[in-house]
C-alpha cells in the first residue's frame, strides 16, 4: 500500500479551501472531502492555512557559516580581499570544521521551509577538497528531506592560483553538481582563460556553471556579454547561473536592457542576494525581459556579516523593500524568485502544489503569498517528501 498522507481544509494562493493527498511522497489529489486508500493514514489539520511549494534557496555557503556557534564579532575589512582573508586565518586559527555549523544551519532552513538548495564548497590548493567532502556528507545526511546542489568555488580564482582548475575537476568527479567561477576579469584578469577552464570542465563532465560576478559597470556588463558567448557556443542553454550580477544594477538602463535580451535569448539566469549596500539586478526589467531570475541568502551568520537567519521569506521582503515594492503583485513577484523562479533556475523537477507536484510544501496561517513576505512569522508546518518534518519554526525529523 501507498504510503500516505492526508491535509484537510488548506488552500493554494487564489482558490477555496480544499483537501490533498500524498502518495509515495507526491501530490496525488487535490479536492473537496478527500479520504485515504486505508485506515491509519496520518491526517494533518490544514485550519485554512495557505499552501505554498517548498522554498528555494537558489546560493549560499553552508561551507563557512558559524551557525550554532557562540556569537562572533564581525571583524573583517571592507573590501573583498580582506573578507577572504580574514576567513581562512579564522577558521584555522579556531581549528573549525565545516560539518557542525552547516548541519545546524541547514536544519534551521528546513525550519524555515527551505528543501531546494544550491550551496557553494571553496575549492583551493590550500583547502583540496575538504568543504567540498564535508557538504557531500551533509547532503547524504539530509538526503530524505531536502535537495541540495553543491557548487566547487574557486574563491581566490581559477588562473591566479594554478592548480585550481584540475581540483574544480576532481570535485565534480567526486560528486559536485555545479562548476563555479569568479569575477573573470577582476580577480583572474583573464576573463578568457577563466571562462576557457570552467566551460571547459562543464561541458566535458555535462554541467552546469555558477558563476560569482561581483564586477561592476562596463566592466561586468563585458564580462556578461562573454559568458553569454560562452553559453551559446558549447549549447549550454539553461545550464548557466551568474550570480550576484552587480554589474546588472550599475550601468545604463538601456544597457541593462540590452544585456537581459541577450540573457534570455542565452537562457541564463540570474541570482541575486538584493544587498544592502551595492546595486542588484533591477528583477522587474529582467524578468519582463524573459530572464529567470532567483533569490539567494549568500552569507548566514559567517566571517563576511553578522546577517543571515536561512529565511527564504525576509530574504523576499528584503529584495521588495530595496526594490520600492508595496503592491501585492509586486509582492508575489519577489514570492516567485524565492520560490518557481529558483525551482527553474535550479532545475528542480515536479515542483509545485498541483497534482503530480513533489509533496514538498509549507503550510502558513496567512492569507496570501504577499501576507507571507509582509509577516514572515515562525509559524510554518515543513512537509517533505510527504513527510511533516517542521512545525512553528521547529526542526522535528
Amino acid at each position: 500500500m501507498a504510503n500516505q498522507l492526508l491535509i484537510k481544509n488548506v488552500r493554494r494562493q487564489g482558490q477555496s479551501a480544499a483537501d490533498l493527498l500524498v502518495r509515495n511522497g507526491i501530490i496525488a489529489e487535490i479536492g473537496p472531502a478527500l479520504t485515504p486508500d486505508t485506515a491509519g493514514v496520518p491526517v494533518i489539520e490544514g485550519n485554512n492555512d495557505l499552501l505554498i511549494p517548498a522554498l528555494v534557496e537558489a546560493h549560499v555557503h553552508f561551507d563557512k557559516t558559524l551557525w550554532g556557534l557562540p556569537w562572533h564579532g564581525h571583524q573583517a575589512g571592507p573590501l573583498l580581499t580582506d573578507r577572504i582573508a580574514f576567513e581562512r586565518e579564522y577558521f584555522s586559527a579556531q581549528n573549525l570544521a565545516p560539518e557542525p555549523q552547516a548541519a545546524a544551519v541547514v536544519r534551521q532552513a528546513i525550519a524555515m521551509g527551505s528543501l531546494h538548495i544550491r550551496s557553494h564548497a571553496d575549492v583551493t590548493p590550500e583547502l583540496g577538497l575538504r568543504r567540498v567532502e564535508a557538504l557531500l556528507a551533509i547532503r547524504e545526511q539530509f538526503a530524505d528531506q531536502i535537495n541540495l546542489q553543491i557548487v566547487a568555488f574557486p574563491q581566490l580564482g581559477v588562473q591566479a592560483v594554478p592548480g585550481t582548475s584540475a581540483l574544480i575537476d576532481e570535485a565534480i568527479a567526486l560528486g559536485a553538481d555545479v562548476v563555479g567561477g569568479i569575477d573573470p576579469s577582476a580577480i583572474d584578469r583573464d576573463p578568457v582563460a577563466h571562462l576557457d577552464a570552467i566551460f571547459g570542465i562543464a561541458d566535458r563532465r555535462g554541467v552546469g556553471i555558477d558563476i560569482h560576478h561581483h564586477e561592476t559597470g562596463n566592466l561586468g556588463a563585458f564580462s556578461i556579454e562573454l559568458i553569454a558567448e560562452r553559453t551559446r557556443a558549447l549549447g549550454l542553454q539553461g545550464r548557466v547561473m551568474i550570480s550576484h550580477a552587480y554589474s546588472l544594477g550599475s550601468i545604463a538602463p538601456s544597457e541593462t536592457a540590452r544585456l537581459a535580451d541577450l540573457l534570455a535569448k542565452q537562457e541564463i539566469a540570474i541570482m541575486t542576494a538584493a544587498p544592502g549596500n551595492v546595486s542588484f539586478p533591477p528583477v522587474k526589467l529582467l524578468r519582463d525581459a524573459g530572464v529567470t531570475v532567483c533569490l539567494g541568502s549568500d552569507s548566514i551568520r559567517d566571517c563576511w556579516s553578522p546577517f543571515g537567519n536561512a529565511d527564504m521569506l525576509e530574504r523576499a521582503m528584503l529584495l521588495a523593500m530595496r526594490s520600492g515594492f508595496r503592491t501585492d503583485a509586486d509582492l508575489d513577484l519577489a514570492f516567485d524568485l524565492a520560490t518557481y523562479g529558483g525551482a527553474h533556475a535550479l532545475g528542480v523537477n515536479d515542483y509545485g502544489v498541483e497534482v503530480g507536484c513533489q509533496a514538498d510544501f509549507v503550510l502558513l496561517p496567512y492569507e496570501t503569498q504577499a501576507e507571507t513576505i509582509a509577516t514572515r512569522g515562525p509559524n510554518r508546518r515543513v512537509v517533505s517528501a510527504g513527510a511533516l518534518i517542521a512545525n512553528v519554526g521547529v526542526y522535528e525529523a
